[in-house]
């Protein structure tokens, strides 16, 4: 898991530098910025929108008597997308955006639970339905 994470920190940042550089040698360092200041603020808005309804359904499903584990999975995911879009650059604003819209962030979240399943349950070995073994018939 450090291995991950360390080599995430070391590949993102190259990966934005490298995206903002291409970026804006294409259509100028003014619009880049621009383009990025621009992320953040709708990434604030966004992250406001989206944890607010998120918040709504959650207390709807605990004043109906059911956990709301779906909506703390999509919360973590809002507010990760959230922090993504603050941040400066252009690959970590297409992460956020991708958590930030609602059908993407079913999907994200119905594929980790699916995952998350099969690595829990034990595999099954196989099981044949013919009985192998004698048999002896006695008569009263």
């Amino acid at each position: 898991m450090f291995q991950r994470l360390l080599l995430l920190f070391i590949i993102v940042p190259i990966l934005e530098i490298y995206l903002l550089i291409t970026v804006g040698g294409f259509i100028g360092a003014l619009p880049t910025i621009l383009i990025i200041i621009s992320t953040a603020i709708i990434g604030s808005y966004l992250l406001r929108a989206q944890g607010i309804a998120t918040i709504q359904k959650a207390q709807s499903n605990l004043l109906q008597g059911q956990l709301p584990a779906f909506e703390l999975l999509e919360g973590i995911l809002i507010l990760t997308g959230g922090v993504l879009l603050l941040t400066p650059g252009f690959f970590t604003d297409t992460i956020g955006l991708i958590f930030l819209i609602p059908i993407l962030r079913k999907y994200i979240i119905l594929w980790w639970i699916k995952k998350k399943a099969s690595a829990m349950t034990p595999p099954r070995p196989h099981q044949s339905s013919t009985l192998e073994g004698t048999y002896r018939r006695e008569d009263d």
